[in-house]
């Protein structure tokens, strides 16, 4: 199965499907434990590698569909038929993550499931050097300095920062080399937003990590653009971050 993009439809159960209020590791999780488990170990323990820099190659969105937050609680229910999109350039990840998922049934997230209705694959495909997306979750682009005193602390960017694209360009940049083993064509990557974008504060397993959601208008060589919608664009892709759709 040659396909780069599964849209997984769920089906909550009469009470709802309640979840944590960051269910992202949740996700993560339970993907991997779908997954073949060669192919899990590898992009769990290394996956693709440019020098220092490791990519697993495979991206997820947020939740999508009708829902209730609990901020006494911190959980968040979901209702009726829920979407989940889950991307890789990786076709052997795609058709493992189809099989596990239709031999079980359903998709467990901690003491949560929700019943499997259907899977439909797409392969979208990028033609020109311009492509308008909408992120499925939020696109998290960031450098780490040194205060004076030696503490580490961490800057995101949102587009139209001055560092947004050269760091947008260099992400994809190591992972053509990492997934490829050769270099992109030549030519710059860079985004500008369409509309407002919106700030998301997501606690990854004890992390704060900061994205933007929203649509851009993304520019540069066809090869990257089409990574970016295959394997996610920024930042922490298998943290569920940097999911696109084109529209």
């Amino acid at each position: 199965m040659k396909k780069i993009q599964l849209e997984i439809y769920l089906r909550a159960s009469a009470g709802g499907w309640t979840l944590p209020l960051y269910y992202n590791r949740l996700i993560q999780a339970a993907v991997y434990n779908l997954l073949d488990p060669e192919l899990a170990s590898f992009l769990h323990t290394r996956g693709f590698s440019e020098g220092s820099r490791f990519f697993k190659m495979f991206s997820f969105s947020l939740l999508q569909g009708v829902y209730q937050l609990n901020t006494n609680e911190k959980t968040i229910c979901f209702s009726g038929e829920v979407k989940l999109t889950v991307t890789s350039p990786l076709h052997n990840f795609c058709q493992s993550l189809a099989d596990g998922l239709g031999a079980g049934g359903g998709l467990r997230l901690g003491m949560g499931e929700a019943k499997v209705e259907k899977i439909e694959t797409r392969m979208p495909l990028v033609e020109k050097e311009e492509v308008v997306v909408r992120t499925l979750s939020p696109v998290v682009l960031y450098s780490t300095f040194r205060r004076p005193e030696g503490k580490k602390y961490t800057v995101y960017f949102q587009p139209g920062d001055p560092d947004y694209d050269r760091l947008l360009h260099e992400n994809l940049y190591n992972k053509y080399r990492a997934f490829y083993g050769t270099g992109p064509p030549a030519g710059q990557v860079g985004a500008k937003a369409l509309g407002q974008q919106k700030k998301r504060i997501i606690d990854f397993n004890g992390t704060i990590i900061q994205g933007y959601s929203g649509k851009l208008i993304l520019t540069g060589p066809v090869p990257l653009l089409q990574l970016a919608l295959d394997g996610g664009l920024g930042g922490k892709n298998s943290q569920g971050f940097g999911c696109l759709e084109m529209i």
